[in-house]
């Protein structure tokens, strides 16, 4: 094809044009590459302009063809006489790129075009006799290419309106999570704390499941809106193991028997380009509107299996209620945090509301001095109103961190923490969390007692592990434990978290495909609830995740 194309061009430039033009043919490059995947309509407008020619009016625009190519006088004469190229938006012509047979149809086409234009409107002293007949044997010549790239064209037109008739919205995205789960806990005894008796660890099996679909709508480009719809009938393991050291990373407190609940609204702009902020209607998770410093393990679904595992604590705070979260310089090196979130801001009663109810005020420094190297600096001030209901590090750690001065003791907390991310190049990770909370009874029978609580994790990540795309990971830590303070002192706390827990988890992330994961895992807790005289806990999981 190569040797006969150039016996035809020999003296013709509106050929070479077809040539040059077409090597960068946006058409052309939609017309060998089908689409696929396509979300919604917007997406085929999108990459149709993303390769856009641009228009030029010499030679001398194009920073990569010089007066000693070849082919510059031939450029010269098809920008001068014709009209009929193009080059790249950023400048370039890219002479040296090759041509396909699709490419060279699409490019004729175009060229065709101009001298029938040019030929409409009389100015026939452009086009000479030689240039029309070297063009109508090409014509000729390329006539199925021509008939091959009009059908295809024709089926992109075809595809497209019928996208528009059946899409589900112009604005609006569905992503969808759902979670198989095979899980059980085993060991000696039961977990209690200290001074109570033990009692046997009876467990069973269990499959269970959730699913959560998520509705992301964008009106300016720059901004989002997120419902979220969510089921399961995951019960914590809480109940068999006898602490929330073994709960899993995606479970509930007693499961929603797979009725659907919206439990996430928010939406998310740009104050400016150097200020996002998001508003959370109900469902605020701080985890999720900051950076928790623990990329590979964060997501429920497709993170850890633990729910220690997955990130500090102190992102806990505040969580599932409403506010603001406002972030600067959100893509540079140096970001600051801050958030309010209340926890019933919509219940008007007593103790409640969005400011006299429980509530967490949150502050995080973010410092990235490298691509490879990221830490954080982190404070939330908590007030709990409600002593039964408080939860000081929502459920992690021993039952006596989460609630250390009991019924009727409203309190007050403050949360210190340091993360930090390191990548080991592209294969490795390490990321760990340190945190210290200072904890205070406003009321009730402790009331001017205080706590204090420390915790720590590190994790590592070994990516592409036997596959690409499998992650085989291990997490260690402490939960969080009492380490000191008066409440310590009282005669019924005297023996209580006065051994430490350690957690233990590997876990194996194998990409079934781009839409299943399946994670095998397990993990160990030693001296649970901090007494070293209860037996190791185990928790065995198999997760499977489909995304779509």
């Amino acid at each position: 094809m190569t040797k006969r194309f150039w016996n035809l061009i020999k003296v013709s430039p509106v050929v070479v044009a077809s040539a040059f033009f077409v090597a960068n043919s946006a058409l052309a490059a939609e017309v060998n590459e089908p689409v696929t995947n396509v979300a919604n309509v917007a997406q085929l407008s999108d990459s149709q302009d993303s390769n856009n020619m641009s228009q030029v009016t010499s030679v001398s625009q194009f920073s990569d063809v010089q007066p000693t190519d070849w082919a510059f006088q031939a450029l010269q004469s098809l920008v001068e006489r014709y009209g009929c190229i193009a080059g790249y938006p950023n400048g370039t012509y890219r002479g040296n790129r090759a041509l396909t047979r699709y490419e060279f149809a699409a490019g004729l086409n175009a060229c065709l075009n101009r001298v029938n234009e040019l030929i409409a409107t009389a100015t026939t002293d452009l086009v000479s006799k030689q240039d029309l007949a070297t063009l109508q044997r090409l014509q000729e010549e390329f006539s199925a290419e021509l008939a091959t790239l009009r059908g295809r064209v024709d089926g992109l037109e075809a595809r497209t309106s019928e996208l528009e008739a059946n899409q589900f919205s112009t604005t609006t995205k569905l992503v969808g999570e759902a979670v198989f789960s095979v899980s059980d806990v085993f060991g000696g005894n039961r977990a209690v704390a200290a001074g109570n008796s033990n009692q046997n660890l009876d467990s069973n099996t269990t499959f269970s499941d959730r699913v959560r679909l998520n509705l992301y709508s964008s009106f300016t480009g720059k901004d989002q809106l997120q419902i979220r719809l969510n089921a399961g009938n995951i019960v914590s393991n809480t109940g068999v193991s006898g602490t929330n050291m073994t709960r899993l990373a995606y479970d509930g407190v007693t499961g929603t028997g797979n009725s659907v609940v919206i439990d996430k609204i928010n939406y998310a702009f740009n104050f400016s380009d150097a200020v996002r902020v998001k508003i959370d209607a109900t469902g605020a998770e701080l985890y999720e509107n900051v950076n928790n410093f623990n990329p590979d393990f964060a997501s429920s679904g497709r993170g850890a299996l633990s729910r220690y595992g997955r990130f500090s604590p102190i992102y806990r705070q505040g969580q599932g209620g409403s506010g603001i979260t406002v972030t600067f310089n959100p893509k540079g090196a140096i970001s600051l945090s801050g958030a309010y979130i209340a926890r019933t801001a919509n219940d008007p009663s007593l103790n409640n509301g969005l400011l006299d109810g429980d509530n967490a005020i949150f502050g995080q420094l973010s410092f990235q001095p490298s691509k490879a190297l990221n830490i954080g600096l982190t404070y939330a001030r908590t007030y709990q109103t409600n002593g039964a209901n408080n939860n000081l590090l929502q459920n992690t750690g021993s039952g006596f961190v989460n609630n250390p001065f009991g019924n009727n003791s409203r309190t007050e907390s403050n949360n210190y923490g340091v993360e930090a991310t390191f990548q080991l190049g592209s294969k490795l990770a390490i990321s760990g969390w340190g945190g210290y909370t200072t904890a205070d009874a406003i009321t009730g029978a402790n009331a001017g007692a205080d706590a204090d609580i420390w915790y720590w994790a590190g994790s590592l990540a070994l990516k592409d592990f036997g596959g690409e795309g499998n992650v085989l990971g291990l997490i260690f830590g402490q939960p969080p434990r009492v380490t000191g303070g008066s409440i310590k002192t009282v005669a019924a706390n005297v023996n209580l978290d006065d051994n430490t827990s350690y957690h233990l988890e590997g876990l194996y992330k194998f990409k079934l495909s781009d839409n299943i994961q399946v994670t095998p895992g397990l993990l160990v807790i030693f001296n649970p609830e901090h007494n070293d005289n209860n037996d190791t806990e185990y928790v065995g999981t198999l997760r499977t995740t489909f995304t779509f």
